[in-house]
């Protein structure tokens, strides 16, 4: 099998291509999270990012990329909810007509949000399909912009790594959302290229663990995705995705819907952020990294979006049985 790992260099030269685009946002202490889990915690609040979420990063050094003649032809997608919304606000104002396909469970903000920006919106009873649907459009002529299969995706979204790490030398485990793998997949190739002793852990939730039942497989396969948090909703992983997390991630920790969203309480309170669950779940992690590694750590949590209403996280909660 081919090498289809991406370089530091690549990264690298995201990073210049989308500067001026994208917010540097800010990485932070938080004392209240660093009490709350007895070890030094800091968090890269890409919540504040255009779109409320990292997307912005892979999808404008995609678009760069393109000819115009790739632009002309119109962009379509598929998102289970930040992938869509941020590439359908940044096709409006680039004045590319967009389709975004989602799944009919995306969160109605993100659905909302897309409409709001003017594009083609295709709902689906289910990613797989959605998948299935964005084939039929790039049959069309439509330039098809993979929400994880791509290494400009991936090396766009590694620019966060290089910025975590230059604002926090002092990071030990780095923890990251796994969706379909191209966040992880970058952020950990930046990471481990400048501080190879760093460690990486991947999060994913039950009815969302698309990489952890490809490590057990050894090859990606497909699952039926089920779990509430659907940002993190991929049918499957890819090779190149997949590839990244067996090289560089120590572990993928799978934690429960609850879990994750009793995590988005947990890191309001003790940090004051808004999150949604696909960062919520990062809490329970950092518990088990910290049981593992020792409290001597310094861990990193990448808040990789908030695009959650507050009705949102009362609904999935109840459906989980906590009580908020």
């Amino acid at each position: 099998m081919t090498n289809q790992r991406i370089t530091l260099e690549q990264i690298r030269e995201a990073q210049q291509t989308i500067e001026g685009y994208i917010l540097k946002t800010p990485s932070v202490k938080s004392p209240g999270l660093s009490n709350y889990l007895g070890a030094p915690v800091a968090l890269k609040l890409e919540t504040l990012q255009s779109s409320g979420c990292f997307k912005p990063r892979g999808i404008i050094n995609k678009i760069l990329s393109l000819s115009e003649s790739e632009r002309a032809a119109g962009l379509v997608t598929v998102s289970g909810g930040n992938h869509g919304l941020a590439l359908a606000s940044i096709a409006h104002a680039m004045g590319i007509s967009a389709t975004i396909i989602m799944p009919e469970t995306a969160p109605a903000r993100s659905i909302g949000l897309v409409r709001a920006n003017g594009a083609n919106l295709l709902l689906a009873p289910d990613v797989t399909i959605a998948f299935a649907m964005a084939e039929q459009e790039r049959a069309k002529g439509f330039t098809y912009i993979h929400a994880y299969d791509d290494p400009l995706i991936i090396a766009g979204h590694g620019t966060l790594g290089l910025e975590f790490l230059a604002d926090m030398p002092d990071l030990t485990d780095v923890l990251v959302s796994i969706g379909g793998g191209a966040l992880i997949s970058g952020v950990a190739t930046a990471l481990k290229a400048l501080k190879p002793g760093i460690r990486i852990w991947g999060v994913e939730t039950v009815g969302a663990d698309a990489m952890s039942q490809a490590l057990s497989a050894d090859h990606p396969v497909p699952i039926h995705v089920s779990s509430l948090v659907s940002t993190l909703g991929a049918p499957r992983v890819t090779e190149r995705t997949l590839e990244h997390v067996k090289a560089l991630v120590e572990q993928v920790f799978v934690v429960s819907d609850a879990e994750a969203i009793r995590g988005v309480q947990i890191i309001a309170e003790e940090a004051k952020c808004w999150v949604e669950p696909a960062a919520g779940c990062l809490v329970p992690a950092a518990r088990k990294v910290i049981e593992q590694v020792g409290p001597e750590c310094v861990i990193g949590l990448v808040l990789c979006g908030g695009n959650a209403t507050f009705s949102d996280i009362m609904k999935w909660a109840e459906q989980s049985g906590l009580v908020i």
